[in-house]
């Protein structure tokens, strides 16, 4: 049979001594004698007395707990992320709810739902490829409990986020491929209503148009960047006549994927076809040859998300005066992509 929960009741007879006694001692109050507080807590141990978070959180009206939602968990980007918002909150004193989409916007707004009721103190979110709007998180706005969207975020909303230039990014890379001498750029990239991928698709268009290069519709490949999805537009690539002189990947992944399926049929990389990426993840320095990408902190951009919230829960900003937060990013160049060395 299972046990019956301790209860501070309990403590208090086993140690002849006040329930709120035991109450004071388990919350370490200097008012309890320092011994009697040492037996309190050896008493709680000896029995299994197990502290009950959720009763507490009800009259303080606060759970000391973030959610996170993140679209996926299996990217070296998502784990820099978490990594840094980990770090802010737990030398904050909370803990970490973290929710999983999966890509999907049913299973982002089930977990949104399930977090609000868990009664999280604010959340943070990257948003799902095909979530379009942020209805689902309306029960936070209106009980004014703090969010703020990271990395995958609603454009023209007026909530907090954390993000990188997507548009510069997707220029500057774009730009250095024309100076290497391309003129056919593919772009493989994701749903293009997502900010990510928007953005850094509108960065592409500009630097052709800038440099006075016709925009080609055939050289759009839009995907969900998977490893199939990235043999597939590998081969998408080989049949296009002429072939393509370089391939702007929005995904370091997917990026080495298209690498290794072009040198299998006898592809130079990059004196056929120059190669960039983006987020640069561990596989940039592991493909061959290496992979120019873009780079930019996943810890930073976690732990500036993590520290926004977390300050504003303490009273120290506020959220409504802070809409856009710009994390640094930078265009790291190699092999992949140098043409003019070859």
């Amino acid at each position: 049979m299972t046990k019956k929960e301790v209860t501070i009741y309990d403590i208090a007879r086993n140690l002849g001594i006040s329930t709120s006694t035991v109450s004071r001692g388990l919350q370490n109050d200097p008012v309890v004698n320092k011994n009697t507080r040492k037996k309190i807590v050896d008493a709680a141990k000896e029995l299994g007395y197990r502290y009950n978070n959720f009763a507490s959180s009800l009259r303080k009206q606060q759970s000391n707990t973030i959610g996170l939602i993140v679209h996926e968990l299996n990217s070296n980007f998502i784990t820099s992320v978490l990594a840094g918002i980990e770090k802010v909150t737990t030398a904050a004193g909370y803990d970490l709810i973290i929710a999983h989409s999966s890509e999907s916007y049913t299973k982002e707004a089930a977990n949104t739902l399930n977090l609000f009721h868990k009664r999280v103190d604010g959340l943070i979110a990257s948003l799902a490829f095909d979530t379009n709007d942020l209805s689902h998180f309306q029960p936070y706005f209106d009980k004014g409990i703090p969010v703020i969207f990271f990395d995958r975020v609603e454009e023209n909303s007026n909530h907090t986020s954390v993000v990188i230039d997507n548009y510069k990014c997707g220029y500057q890379v774009t730009q250095h491929l024309i100076e290497q001498g391309c003129k056919r750029i593919v772009h493989i990239t994701a749903n293009l209503k997502r900010n990510v991928y928007g953005q850094r698709y509108r960065g592409y268009k500009d630097a052709l148009f800038d440099n006075g290069i016709p925009l080609d519709k055939k050289l759009l490949l839009v995907n969900d960047l998977s490893e199939k999805a990235s043999k597939e537009a590998a081969l998408q690539i080989l049949s296009i006549k002429p072939l393509p002189d370089a391939v702007f990947v929005t995904n370091d992944f997917a990026a080495a994927v298209c690498i290794q399926i072009l040198k299998e049929h006898g592809v130079s990389i990059p004196g056929d076809i120059a190669v960039a990426g983006f987020n640069n993840d561990a596989i940039c320095k592991i493909v061959e040859p290496q992979l120019t990408t873009v780079d930019y902190p996943g810890i930073d951009m976690g732990e500036i998300a993590a520290r926004s919230l977390v300050n504003h829960l303490k009273g120290l900003n506020n959220l409504k005066q802070t809409n856009t937060i710009i994390v640094r990013s930078e265009l790291i160049i190699r092999a992949s992509s140098l043409r003019k060395t070859h």
